[in-house]
């Protein structure tokens, strides 16, 4: 395994994160395909055996079982100081904002309890899921700057947001003195590759880490043509995301598979090489030992810039799918607010 620093923190993380959203209890629940702690268990200890030392999860999985087994686990097989753990929080609930919850309070809330389901003191990474158009930025970046000076945080991140969000964030925290975010977790991989436009390009200038999701598409970057699993064919939010895509997607598909072909190594490790020279840290989501046997294989595959340009060639622009395209149906119903300085953040 190969290690690297997590953008501006001082957080030595391997260069693959396990992904535990396909940990937890079933019957809780959006995923049928999850799988239980026993076979959880027995992932998360492989994973720390091959040098994965971090982890991410979040609130919503499995109505937060997958931060249950996930903090019983690590409390059984590794010291805390020796493993990085993420979680994440989703944006206040219509009832709470009738309640007259403040997006503080509810990062409080949110935080204790994933603390209470992982068993932990502490998170290393506290990431925003997705953007709460219903709250001030103003409330949730004070929010969680609180969280990191009472230390139930040492860094937070963000996930599902477009550049421009990311940049009104942490020029806001800079100017009041706050905790920024050091990485971003977006939709990124060989077949969908709309970040490289701004949301790569700011990072790299910036020094936030690119901890990308869905690196294999949901199964399509690690099966060949034709081959399917419980998951491509019980995963609605995976479809929802690529298959209006397929016949765009289908000769990268066919590249990757030729070259991992050629190259005597599995589609994963190809598709997760390539990602791993455009990003610092996959997010590899798993629920089988082999998929996390093959993903650390991947850090050892260097692709020349021949082979990447063969994979790149064939893509063409993609519309956001999934949260991403939520996102972009609520910023356009609110007035964008470009001043750091206007409390209407």
């Amino acid at each position: 395994m190969k290690y690297t620093t997590l953008g501006n923190s001082d957080l030595r993380v391997s260069r693959i994160c396990m992904g535990c959203m396909g940990f937890g209890d079933a019957a809780h629940g959006q995923h049928t395909w999850t799988i239980d702690e026993e076979q959880s268990r027995a992932i998360i200890r492989r994973g720390l055996e091959l040098g994965v030392n971090f982890f991410d999860t979040a609130i919503a999985y499995q109505s937060g079982t997958s931060e249950q087994y996930l903090g019983r686990a690590l409390r059984d097989f590794a010291r805390r100081d020796e493993v990085v753990v993420a979680t994440k929080f989703l944006p206040r609930t219509n009832e709470e904002i009738a309640a007259g919850v403040s997006g503080q309070e509810h990062i409080r809330r949110m935080l204790d309890k994933s603390l209470q389901n992982l068993g932990m003191e502490h998170v290393d990474l506290y990431i925003y899921h997705m953007w709460d158009y219903q709250t001030p930025l103003r409330d949730i970046m004070e929010g969680l700057n609180e969280a990191v000076k009472a230390g139930k945080a040492r860094y937070i991140g963000i996930s599902n947001c477009f550049a421009w969000q990311l940049c009104q964030a942490n020029a806001l925290a800079e100017r009041e003195g706050w905790a920024k975010f050091v990485s971003v977790q977006s939709h990124y991989n060989l077949i969908f590759r709309e970040e490289e436009r701004e949301m790569a390009p700011f990072c790299a200038e910036e020094g936030i880490a690119m901890t990308p999701y869905s690196p294999l598409a949901g199964g399509r970057l690690s099966r060949r043509p034709g081959e399917t699993s419980k998951r491509l064919q019980e995963d609605g939010y995976a479809r929802l995301k690529y298959d209006a895509a397929h016949d765009l997607d289908a000769p990268i598909l066919t590249r990757t598979a030729e070259l991992a072909e050629r190259r005597g190594v599995s589609m994963t490790e190809i598709a997760l090489a390539w990602l791993l020279a455009k990003s610092a840290v996959p997010v590899v989501g798993t629920t089988r030992l082999s998929h996390m046997e093959g993903a650390a294989k991947a850090v050892e595959l260097a692709l020349t810039a021949e082979e990447c340009t063969y994979l790149e060639e064939p893509y063409v622009p993609h519309p956001l799918v999934g949260v991403m395209a939520q996102n972009t149906a609520a910023a356009a119903k609110k007035p964008h607010v470009w001043s750091v300085g206007t409390q209407r953040l």
